[in-house]
């Protein structure tokens, strides 16, 4: 991790203060990792994957049970 560390001046206004740091924060590159890591998602470990295919096989067979049994319609296929 990076810090960027500034001191204001003695003659030195806070607008000046923020441009100096604004400046210094684009040179260090903070923000590009920052907004590359923004939509990065962490996978998900096998555990995880397993448990929500059981979910989904178990979720299938229960929707053709209630098909077969007709307590559930069946889709209409789409135009």
């Amino acid at each position: 991790m990076i810090n960027v560390e500034l001191k204001k001046n003695e003659h030195e206004n806070a607008t000046n203060l923020i441009r100096r740091f604004t400046r210094k924060i684009q040179e260090s590159g903070i923000i590009l990792k920052v907004k590359g890591k923004r939509y990065n998602e962490r996978p998900m470990s096998k555990l995880s994957e397993k448990t929500v295919a059981i979910r989904r096989i178990a979720r299938r067979a229960e929707v053709e049970k209630l098909k077969k049994l007709g307590k559930m319609e069946t889709r209409k296929p789409r135009r």
